[in-house]
Parts: C-alpha cells; sequence; structure tokens
C-alpha cells in the first residue's frame, strides 16, 4: 500500500469518526435542552415581529380592545335596524294619517259641494252625478279645488276663471238632461207630488233645492226599493 492510500483510508476514517460523533453528539440533548431553545427561538422571532408595534401595548389589551370595538359594532347594527324599523312604522302610520285627512278634506271640499250642486240643479240622483262627476275634482297642493279635463288640465270658463264645482254639475246635468227631474209646478206643488200616497209620487215635479222634497224622494226611492 503507497503513502497517498494511507493517507486517504485515514482521512476517510478521520471522516467517518466525526459524523459519528456529531451523530452521537446531536441525540444527547436532553429535552430541557430542547425547550431551552426552542424558547430562546420564540423570544427572538417575537421580540424581531412585535419591535414595530411595542407602542401600542399589551397583545391581550390590544385583542380586548378589539373584540369589545366589534360587539359594539353589532349591537350599533341591531340598533340602527330596530331604528330603522321604527323609521319605517312611523312613516307609515303618517301616510295613513295624511290619507285619513286627505278623505276627510276631499269629502268637506269635493263630494259635499258636488252634491249639493247636483241636488240645486235637480238631479234625479244626486249620488250618481257625484259619483259621475268626483274624477273631474280635485285638491292642489295648496288644498284648493280645481275642476280638470280629461288631460288632467285645469279648465277655465269664458271669463278665464278656473271653472267652479258648481259650474261643473250645471254643465253637466244642462249637456245630460236625462240626469235631471223636469221642471216642477209652481202651484200646489206639495199636494200634486204626494196625493197622500208615497207610491204615486210624481218625481217630475219634485224641486230638489226643497229639503221637502228631497225627503219625500228619498222616502219614494225607500218605497219602491232603489234605496
Amino acid at each position: 500500500m503507497t503513502d497517498n492510500s494511507l493517507v486517504t483510508n485515514n482521512a476517510t476514517d478521520a471522516t467517518s469518526d466525526l459524523t459519528e460523533n456529531q451523530a452521537t453528539t446531536a441525540k444527547t440533548f436532553t429535552q430541557d435542552e430542547v425547550n431551552a431553545i426552542l424558547a430562546r427561538t420564540k423570544t427572538q422571532l417575537e421580540k424581531k415581529f412585535s419591535s414595530k408595534y411595542e407602542d401600542l401595548g399589551d397583545p391581550d389589551e390590544l385583542r380586548n380592545i378589539k373584540t369589545d370595538y366589534e360587539k359594539r359594532q353589532q349591537e350599533q347594527q341591531i340598533k340602527r335596524g330596530e331604528f330603522e324599523k321604527t323609521l319605517q312604522e312611523l312613516a307609515s302610520r303618517k301616510d295613513a294619517e295624511i290619507q285619513k285627512r286627505d278623505t276627510i278634506i276631499k269629502d268637506y271640499r269635493v263630494n259635499t259641494p258636488l252634491l249639493s250642486a247636483a241636488a240645486r240643479y235637480n238631479a234625479v240622483n244626486a249620488e250618481q252625478v257625484k259619483a259621475l262627476l268626483a274624477q273631474n275634482v280635485r285638491l292642489n297642493q295648496d288644498g284648493d279645488v280645481e275642476v280638470i279635463d280629461g288631460k288632467g288640465s285645469v279648465r277655465y270658463n269664458d271669463a278665464g276663471e278656473p271653472l267652479s264645482v258648481d259650474s261643473l254639475v250645471k254643465e253637466f246635468l244642462d249637456t245630460n238632461s236625462h240626469f235631471k227631474l223636469a221642471a216642477p209646478s209652481t202651484t200646489n206643488t206639495k199636494s200634486n207630488i204626494s196625493g197622500g200616497d208615497s207610491k204615486k209620487v210624481d218625481i217630475s215635479k219634485l224641486d230638489m233645492s226643497k229639503p221637502e222634497h228631497r225627503k219625500i224622494y228619498a222616502e219614494h226611492r225607500k218605497t219602491s226599493g232603489l234605496a
């Protein structure tokens, strides 16, 4: 065996011994030593990554703050939802009150004048005339009564003034004479009308502008089964 071969073999043996020694050394760490190494590593990592946020305080405290914030957010969302529900209920109640108010106003400023004018101009059935003409009368934003045409435009009379409800009813009855009673008798009207028997009432002689004639007409409709 040459000297070079001897050197090579010695080197190989030395390397093997070193590897075995290292393996033996690595296997000789106790659990406490391993725990100590891991603890140091953890400490170093925490120090490295928390150094930027050390002014913010304790991490546990930050987590508690975050949890409290999220809780308050949820509570506010719940309250906001309840508040919005309350607003919707109030809005609905307000709309109902407005509708009720508008109905009362319309009845007073539209329906009543229509009925009154229909009776004054001797309509056979004032309620029917009111129902037919109600669609031609409206209240504007200021609460004023307006007579309108089929397209919703305000109508005006020959003088350039807004057409009144009274004029609307008169115009309708003059144009549609079958909705209007015949001219009443001018002498002894009441006796000729009733004749002592409500079933023999001559409605053509009724003057609907007179309360007693409207009463007779109402009784006639009732006894005739028309009411």
